[in-house]
């Protein structure tokens, strides 16, 4: 159809999440819980054939989650930094999203012994990167989105899989 955007595959990333902790109610909207990023084995890269290339790996990063009044759903707002491994380039990278609280995302958030690794499209994501590096420079002008899922496996911290696309005319 005409006018609709298209999307182009442009990244895949791993973030590796530590144990939830709650900060409490709090002014803003109700209770907040954080959830900050283990470093070691969290990623972030570029999918083949797409122009820029990243291959980078996460300096800090949390995840700020607020639940909908009504509790079908969750709010996120994230806010980390990477560092690519060719470059050197200290990446921000930021995301605001949503995850309908189904079931399986349930489980993960809530740390049941039940979870399981879920579909793609249990979190879906606005992408925001900004970078001082030339050779990167393109991520700032570009829109992305991102669909995610929960990877589970046992012995082994929950991961969130998120494909990124960026959005183009058709």
């Amino acid at each position: 159809m005409s006018g609709f955007p298209k999307l182009i595959p442009a990244f895949t990333t791993h973030i590796v999440l530590d144990p939830p902790f709650s900060v409490g109610s709090v002014s803003k909207s109700g209770p907040l819980t954080v959830v900050p990023f283990i470093s070691e084995n969290s990623f972030l890269r570029s999918e083949p054939g797409y122009p820029v290339k990243v291959d980078a790996t996460f300096v800090h990063g949390s995840d700020f989650i607020r639940g909908d009044p009504s509790g079908k759903h969750v709010r996120l707002d994230v806010n980390s930094v990477l560092k690519d491994s060719k470059s050197g380039a200290i990446i921000s990278y930021k995301y605001s999203g949503i995850i309908e609280m189904k079931p399986g995302p349930t489980a993960v958030l809530t740390g049941s012994k039940d979870a399981k690794t879920t579909e793609f499209g249990d979190v879906l994501t606005h992408v925001l990167f900004e970078t001082g590096s030339d050779e990167l420079k393109l991520m700032e002008q570009k829109v992305y989105v991102a669909s995610g899922r929960f990877i589970i496996e046992a012995g082994k911290p929950p991961v969130v899989e998120y494909k990124i696309s960026e959005v183009a005319a058709q």
